[in-house]
């Protein structure tokens, strides 16, 4: 899948079928997250989101953090990947009672953004990027939008119901 926007500068993202990029990450607390290590234990919904405290970003990770017990009836785990700072991250999770890892893809900035195909090199944030790995580290599912188009509940429980199957 590719961001049609020609001024995005994104690679493409991974499809369905191929192998999640692995990655380490700070999460809020400054505890550091492996993608691998946690695909031990679970599969993963990766969520990127462009910036902490702004208007589409909170509705779309409070409407997660509302349906949570979704997740963890598919026996899943969600992580929200952004450019922001692990600071910020904490503030932000504070604020909105997010009880799941929010992880700082800061520096070197975007990088993890970049391996996903969804860092926006003339805005430097992610886009709006969501990727569902199964345990065996494969994209089981992905689905991109625009930083102004927030997605749809819908693809997640789609996407979660193929975890299944």
């Amino acid at each position: 899948m590719t961001i049609s926007s020609a001024s995005a500068s994104v690679s493409t993202a991974p499809v369905p079928g191929s192998t999640a990029p692995d990655f380490s990450l700070e999460n809020q607390f400054g505890e550091v997250v492996s993608l691998a290590e946690v695909l031990e234990k679970t599969p993963v919904v990766l969520v990127f989101f462009p910036l902490a405290f702004t208007g589409i970003c909170t509705q779309e990770l409070c409407e997660l953090r509302d349906n949570l017990a979704l997740f963890e009836r598919a026996g899943a785990t969600l992580l929200g990947v952004s450019v922001d700072s692990k600071a910020t991250l904490r503030a932000f999770a504070d604020r909105e009672g997010y009880e799941f890892s929010l992880l700082a893809d800061f520096w070197p900035h975007g990088e993890v953004a970049r391996q996903y195909g969804v860092f926006r090199d003339d805005r430097g944030i992610a886009t709006r990027g969501s990727f569902v790995i199964g345990q065996d580290g494969r994209i089981v599912s992905s689905f991109v939008n625009e930083p102004g188009q927030a997605r749809s509940f819908e693809e997640y429980q789609a996407a979660l119901a193929l975890l299944g199957s």
